[in-house]
Formats: structure tokens, C-alpha cells, sequence
């Protein structure tokens, strides 16, 4: 935050990450709201006035109690060791706040303008935004890939910096897509193919290594010619997966699919399974978990690397018996003297609720699909409009 002069008495609207999983008004992962806190807490320190702004979920423009920022507001206030202000109001100017008191607005997107594709529309409630502050932080990295008010269109109507979240996570990216050390592995999982197309497709340009696990696996597997039974499948990617098999071949890019998988009767965690070779999954059976063998095989292709990036389950670790592949890669990564990145979203989820040391890794992002985003080469709307 370098290019903001003195913030002391001066009112600071800061766009946060703070979009965490709910159990009614539980907070099961308090790990976004745990990574803003330190630039809320410097800006605090400094004496600013600060408003923080953010979403949760996906209320549609409208307001829903369910997706309500209120126990974030009581969670931020435990972390940061002081009071945070909050009405339940989206636009809220805060009037009595005092130099280095925080507040924080109710969720964004109960706003239509938030989220609209009018840019009318959208730089109207930006203006209503940027009306409150006299600087702007963008450090919300999770939602620098989207266009909206709070990220893209407020920073160019306040004087503004990148926060030191955003700045550390875009430095960690530079070191993925410029110039890694290698032998480079990427590890994919979670569930579709589809919402990884365009990133397996830049990074066969890049990787030494790409392993792939998770849900995703059974679609490269048919595509192998191999039976999947119930496991997940998406069929009408069976010609684009074809097509990186071939084009890893090309490059000379190694790429790892599971050998052996746990094939349960049905999903759910209490049901039956067997350790099944990958290629002869029975038609009665689905894939859950990646199983020990390649455990052991992916372990063993992490063992050498120099950078690696994960992004993805290896199976439905919310499960605790199909867990075990996911944990097989973290527990590799933390391992291995190499540049560590765990890509946000389920990765950085399942790292938190299995118990690993988080600091077991050089970077645990905050953002899955800007991540991803990133690395397919894309640009960034709220990276734009803060450079």
C-alpha cells in the first residue's frame, strides 16, 4: 500500500475476501477472514477510518438473512482485537466511526448493481460505494477475476493501492507462470473437467509433470478406453481430453492418472468400497478416493520437483474413509523442499479441516478461480483496474 499518503482520519473503503462457508451462522472455515485481517489491521493501525466491503454466497441481488455478513462482522472483531461496526446496511456511511475503527458493510451482492453486466447500472452503485471513502484498497483476491462494482469500478473513481493480500498472491503467481524452478508438477483434482479446460490447456505449455486425481480423473480414464462404472463422468469432454493426451505426448509433458482407485457402492460416507485397479472399475461402482498405489505414485513424482501448484481434491475428502488421497498430496507437499502452492478454493479448505499445518506450504491462496484464471493467461479485471 505504498502509493496511499497518510491514511490517519481519513476514511479507507477496503474490498476484502471475506465470501467463507456457513452452517447457518456457524463459520466452518475462518481462513479468508483470517488472511485479510493483516492489511485491515495495518490500515487500523495507521489510524485510518475503515469500512470493509465484501460478499458471501450467491443471494441474486437481493437480501437474504442466509448469506447475511453478520457473524463475519463478530468473527473479524475476535481476529483484529477490536469492536467491528455493522448495521446490516450495504451502503452505510458510519458516521461515529473513529480514527482506527473498522466497520463492515452488509454483503454486496444483496445489491443488484453489484454483480450487473450494464455498466450503467453497476458504476451507479460503485459511485454510491466510492462515495463513502476517501481511498480505496482492492485486497480481495478471490474476486479480482470479476467485473464487478467493488473490485473493477470503485478503484478508478478513489485514489487506490493493492493490498498486501492481492500483492503477495500476485507475487507467487509471477514465480508459477514466469520462470519456475524446475523439475514444475501441477497436481488437478476436484470434480470437473470442464471448469479446468483452459488452465490444463496452458499449462501443458509450461509443465514438466501434470498429475490428475479427483472427479476429473474418471473422464480422462474413459478416455483411455477404460470402464468408469457410476464414478463421475463428463462425456461431452471426452474429445477435448483426448486432445491433451495427445498434445502432452507431443510436448513431452508426463501425465500421471490414478492406478488404482477406492470404488464405493454409492456416495456417501459410510459406504462399502473395494481398492480396484483404475482400469477395470466394476460397471456397479464408483470412484470416491484415489487409491493407495497412487498415493504412492504421486508421492513419488512430487518427491524431485522444484515448483508445484495444487488445485483440486483427490476425492471426496469431506468423507473421512475417501479423504486419504487428498491428504496423501498434502502431506507429499509439505514433504518436498519445493515452492509449495495450494490453489485456494477446496485445496485450501480440505488442508484447514484435515488438520495440516498450514504453514507446511510457501503459499496457501485465497483464491481458487483467480488462480486458475491466472494461470490460463487470462486478465484480471479488479488486477486492471488496481494497476
Amino acid at each position: 500500500m505504498t502509493n496511499l499518503p497518510d491514511v490517519r482520519g481519513r476514511r479507507v473503503l477496503v474490498r476484502a475476501d471475506l465470501n467463507v462457508p456457513l452452517d447457518g451462522e456457524t463459520i466452518t472455515d475462518d481462513g479468508r477472514i483470517r488472511a485479510s485481517v493483516p492489511t485491515i489491521g495495518r490500515l487500523a493501525e495507521a489510524g485510518a477510518k475503515v469500512i470493509v466491503c465484501a460478499h458471501l454466497g450467491r443471494p441474486k441481488g437481493e437480501p437474504n438473512p442466509e448469506y447475511s455478513l453478520a457473524p463475519v462482522a463478530k468473527r473479524l472483531g475476535e481476529l483484529l482485537g477490536r469492536e467491528v461496526a455493522f448495521t446490516g446496511e450495504v451502503v452505510e456511511e458510519f458516521p461515529g466511526l473513529q480514527d482506527g475503527g473498522v466497520a463492515l458493510l452488509e454483503n454486496l451482492r444483496f445489491e443488484p448493481g453489484e454483480e450487473s453486466k450494464d455498466d450503467a447500472v453497476r458504476r451507479a452503485f460503485a459511485g454510491r460505494l466510492a462515495a463513502l471513502a476517501d481511498f480505496y484498497v482492492g485486497d480481495g483476491f478471490g474476486a479480482v477475476h470479476r467485473k464487478h462494482a467493488s473490485v473493477y469500478d470503485v478503484p478508478q473513481l478513489l485514489p487506490h493501492a493493492m493490498g498486501g493480500l492481492v500483492a503477495a498472491e500476485v507475487e507467487v503467481l509471477k514465480k508459477l507462470t514466469e520462470d519456475p524452478e524446475r523439475p514444475y508438477v501441477v497436481v488437478l483434482g476436484g470434480a470437473k473437467v470442464s471448469d479446468k479446460l483452459a488452465v490444463i490447456a496452458n499449462l501443458l505449455t509450461k509443465v514438466d509433470r501434470l498429475l490428475i486425481g479427483g472427479g476429473m480423473a474418471y473422464t480422462f480414464l474413459k478416455a483411455q478406453g477404460h470402464e468408469v462404472g457410476g464414478s463421475l463422468l463428463q462425456e461431452d469432454q471426452l474429445d477435448q481430453v483426448r486432445g491433451f493426451l495427445d498434445e502432452a505426448a507431443k510436448r513431452g509433458v508426463e501425465l500421471v492418472l490414478p492406478v488404482d482407485v477406492l470404488a464405493a457402492t454409492h456416495f456417501a460416507g459410510d459406504a462399502p468400497f473395494d481398492v480396484v485397479a483404475a482400469d477395470a472399475i466394476p460397471a456397479d461402482r464408483q470412484g470416491l478416493d484415489i487409491g493407495p498405489k497412487t498415493r504412492e505414485l504421486f508421492a513419488g513424482k512430487l518427491a524431485d520437483a522444484r515448483t508445484v501448484f495444487w488445485n483440486g481434491p483427490m476425492g471426496v475428502f469431506e468423507f473421512e474413509p475417501f479423504s486419504g488421497g487428498t491428504r496423501a498430496v498434502a502431506e507429499a507437499l509439505i514433504a518436498s523442499p519445493a515452492f509449495t502452492v495450494v490453489g485456494g478454493g477446496d485445496s485450501a479448505a480440505a488442508v484447514r479441516q484435515l488438520g495440516l499445518p498450514e504453514d507446511g506450504f510457501s503459499h496457501i491462496s485465497t483464491g481458487g478461480g483467480a488462480s486458475l484464471e491466472y494461470l490460463e493467461g487470462k486478465s484480471l479485471p479488479g488486477l486492471e483496474a488496481l494497476q
